[in-house]
């Protein structure tokens, strides 16, 4: 089990509402976002696949590439794909607007 943190500047608020998508299973992910009080993005990774902090650092700079806003992410891993993660990103983003 390995817990992974990463930080990103903001623009903007990226969320005004709490999010929740996913669940916790074989091969798949949850992500928890909420807005941040605190200026940036703040994202704690929970993963059970040790040594990919390269893989999750690139991951959320493609997500960050598109959503600069503040907001405090968990995100709680089972062994997604790169694929399923930044969908679950984009996924809780949405949700988070509506």
């Amino acid at each position: 089990m390995e817990k992974l943190i990463f930080k990103y500047p903001a623009a903007s608020e990226l969320v005004s509402r709490r999010a929740h998508v996913g669940v916790v299973a074989s091969g798949d992910m949850e992500v928890l976002l909420e807005p941040s009080g605190a200026p940036g993005a703040r994202i704690v990774v929970n993963t059970s696949v040790d040594g990919y902090r390269r893989t999750w650092k690139g991951v959320l700079d493609r997500f960050f590439s598109h959503y600069r806003g503040a907001a405090a992410i968990e995100i709680n891993d089972f062994g997604a794909t790169p694929g399923t993660v930044l969908l679950r990103l984009e996924q809780a983003a949405e949700k988070s607007r509506r």
